[in-house]
């Protein structure tokens, strides 16, 4: 693996776990009794689902890998680009769409884990597409996702909401940036 792969996986990773950053702001501020066990489930939950679907998504891509090898940094791109702009939208979405919930309720849980992570399967279906390794960008997506997560429901109490949807927003930014990185190397390197 080189220093640049290193980099971009590592920011990948940073870009999809803001989503599961600002869903565990919102655990924080709607919970603000959590403790620290709880924040360790909760943060697990959304780890292991945001580094477990982009493996799911490199073996869809790889599988069809040869049919589309001609067009694949397009795709990337397109949906690294898809993903980013649906970031950057529900980053300016109204604070008052946030409705009050139980993220300790396992349904509550699955379905927050499961939706912060599409955007992580997608990710890993354009990794198949490259042909690029997935083991060492699954850690990175899971750790990242966990540490952002934690630091989430800690900064939950104390820091705005307003702040979550900047999150999202340079989460969408670093996205769209990683896809036109693919078309640069793919296009003219």
């Amino acid at each position: 693996m080189t220093f640049t792969q290193f980099i971009t996986f590592l920011l990948i990773g940073i870009g999809l776990s803001f989503d599961s950053f600002a869903v565990s702001v919102s655990c924080g501020l709607m919970r603000q009794e959590i403790k620290f066990k709880q924040a360790i489930i909760v943060a697990a939950s959304l780890a292991f689902f945001q580094a477990i679907f982009p493996l799911i998504g490199w073996y869809l891509g790889s599988t069809f890998n040869k049919l589309i090898e001609s067009v694949d940094h397009w795709i990337a791109f397109g949906l690294l680009a898809i993903i980013g702009i649906k970031m950057i939208v529900e980053g300016f979405k109204p604070e008052g769409l946030l409705k009050r919930f139980n993220p300790f309720d396992l349904k509550v849980l699955l379905g927050l884990s499961v939706a912060t992570s599409i955007d992580a399967l997608v990710v890993g279906l354009s990794f198949g597409f490259l042909d690029l390794p997935i083991l060492f960008p699954v850690v990175v997506i899971g750790g990242v996702t966990f540490i952002a997560s934690m630091l989430g429901m800690l900064f939950g109490k104390n820091v705005p909401a307003k702040r979550s949807h900047q999150s999202i927003i340079l989460g969408g930014i670093i996205l769209i940036a990683m896809g036109i990185k693919i078309i640069i190397e793919h296009t003219w390197f």
